[in-house]
């Protein structure tokens, strides 16, 4: 299966920006659903953002306007502007072998990476 590897992970004041980056082994086959999701300390793991084989993508109401996803081959990235406190957590990328659809599920996407911690100070 596609191994993923998150970076670009750190520390940044509310504001600021952090771009995230996730390296897959091998070139994504068509169809799929990449997605970013992150988890808070003693918080639920949340959908953040997803972009399928065609190009379509997704953003939570909680990013949306702020964060941006793009995908160029076998790197998935996520662009994240005016980083507020909630967005503290460890963010994971993860690809499904299906296009995207609203009601798919965590299991849906065979293959995660280990993820990369961002925090967030005032």
């Amino acid at each position: 299966q596609v191994q993923l590897v998150e970076s670009g992970g750190g520390s940044v004041e509310t504001g600021g920006s952090l771009t995230l980056s996730c390296t897959a082994s091998q070139y994504f086959r068509s169809p799929y659903c990449l997605g970013w999701f992150r988890q808070a300390p003693g918080k639920e793991r949340e959908r953040v953002a997803r972009i399928n084989s065609s190009g379509g993508t997704w953003y939570a109401d909680s990013v949306k306007g702020r964060f941006s996803i793009s995908q160029d081959k076998k790197i998935l990235s996520l662009q994240m502007n005016s980083l507020k406190l909630d967005d503290a957590g460890t963010y994971y990328c993860a690809v499904a072998s299906l296009f995207c659809f609203p009601t798919m599920s965590d299991s849906d996407f065979a293959s995660w990476g280990q993820g990369t911690l961002v925090t967030v100070s005032s």
